[in-house]
């Protein structure tokens, strides 16, 4: 079935799948020969509108054209078109901050007005598998030698060490990208910034892609993490067209290794990602009890931690693939050695790695850190009973860049003001950044 314009609506480049763009401007392929029959035009028709929307994914994703006229392959009469019907989506930056670690976070107005924020976070200290991970974050935390304003910033401790190193200088082996899938949040996890602050509205699958877009017109990114704002799977629909078209060859071309989807544990969704697209799935699981579990996170409620684990031993896996597990670790709440122990039990049989989280404290935190020693004696255990299990480095916390951090600048759905302290900068005066 053909896709039909009616009225002045402009379509989105960013929301169409490389099939769908190809079927968007099959009634413009032109066929020559007065002899072929009907079924060979149509088949030529549909020949030449799959390379011509593969010349077009070239030109917007790989050479970074948003300008029709310059795409100098592509018919005259296709381009007057698709600049009347088709928009090629810009976000406007509103705010930029690089923390002193390298970790870079937009802020990113939205056609609405509404706002979201996605990170641009660099490999220099990535997480480890083994216990030095501890020891170097330790190392950086205590040992760094930056004056006490640098050190502490929006109430937590600078993380990481300082570089003077752009997140497009290429001294870089790795950059990850962090995007949001919604304005907001709804799922109201006790530790979460994003989650305290209640869910907008989901967005749409050209503001998920154009995260990506305007990332990478800024750095190489090599990694897409759906960790930003937003339950992912409670925008699966977006999200998992998103997909689609970051992994495309012809597109984005990422690795289906290298775009993780993260979820608290929406159990059907999980079902339904596996089914629509091959990519790695990360689960919030932060507790190792229902009684824990539901106390910080109600989607528990619905979903215990018994269903959890059956959806994660049924998710498509391909040879050696891993689930991650992320687990936040909260002072005197889930970061014992009997936590510890429960978690060997829970993985026990699933492909995965374990990847702990020391909490990142923020305003109105009800939580705080554990202690390094902690951290470290719990994944001593976690190593000792056969689980990978690395510690996440928390980046940018310095600039409330870390995980569970990123917030819109709309204030609290849910009615509190606990962080009204929350300040940004008004917006720049250019607008959309090149």
């Amino acid at each position: 079935m053909r896709r039909v314009i009616s009225g002045p609506t402009m379509i989105y480049f960013q929301s169409l799948t490389k099939a769908e763009l190809a079927e968007l401007i099959l009634p413009h392929a032109r066929v020559r020969g007065r002899d072929i029959g009907e079924e060979e035009r149509e088949r030529k028709a549909k020949k030449q509108a799959a390379y011509r929307a593969q010349q077009i994914f070239h030109w917007v994703y790989q050479r970074f054209i948003n300008d029709w006229d310059e795409m100098t392959d592509v018919s005259k009469d296709l381009r007057a078109w698709l600049k009347e019907n088709v928009e090629i989506l810009r976000l406007k930056e509103r705010v930029s901050n690089q923390a002193l670690d390298g970790t870079h976070k937009f802020l990113w107005t939205l056609h609405d007005a509404k706002t979201i924020e996605s990170v641009i976070i660099p490999a220099a200290l990535q997480e480890k598998s083994g216990v030095e991970a501890i020891d170097r974050l330790t190392e950086s935390e205590d040992k760094v030698d930056l004056p006490e304003a640098a050190q502490i910033a929006n109430g937590v401790r600078f993380s990481g060490r300082e570089t003077n190193a752009t997140v497009d200088s290429g001294q870089w082996r790795r950059l990850t990208a962090c995007i949001s899938s919604q304005v907001g949040c709804a799922m109201a996890c006790k530790f979460c910034l994003t989650g305290i602050q209640g869910l907008d509205r989901s967005l749409q699958t050209h503001e998920i892609v154009a995260q990506v877009h305007e990332l990478r017109r800024r750095a190489p990114i090599t990694n897409i993490v759906f960790m930003g704002m937003g339950e992912p799977l409670h925008n699966l629909d977006s999200v998992s067209k998103a997909c689609q078209i970051l992994l495309d060859q012809d597109g984005m071309g990422f690795s289906k290794r290298k775009v993780t989807v993260s979820t608290s544990g929406l159990v059907p969704a999980i079902e339904e990602l596996g089914r629509r697209v091959d990519v790695s799935l990360a689960i919030s699981l932060n507790a190792t009890t229902d009684e824990q579990r539901s106390a910080i996170m109600p989607v528990n409620k619905k979903w215990n931690i018994a269903a959890l684990m059956e959806a994660c031993r049924n998710f498509p896996l391909g040879p050696h693939r891993r689930i991650t597990f992320e687990y936040v670790m909260l002072k005197d709440f889930n970061d014992s050695m009997a936590d510890a122990a429960r978690l060997v039990k829970l993985v026990r049989g699933i492909p995965s790695k374990v990847n702990l989280i020391p909490f990142n404290e923020h305003s109105g935190a009800e939580f705080k850190r554990p202690d390094d020693a902690r951290v470290k004696q719990f994944q001593r255990y976690l190593l000792d009973g056969g689980v990978t299990a690395t510690v996440r480095i928390s980046r940018g916390r310095d600039i409330s860049a870390a995980c569970g951090q990123l917030r819109s600048i709309f204030g609290t759905a849910r009615g509190t003001d606990r962080h009204k302290d929350w300040k940004v900068a008004p917006p720049a005066e250019a607008g959309t950044s090149a």
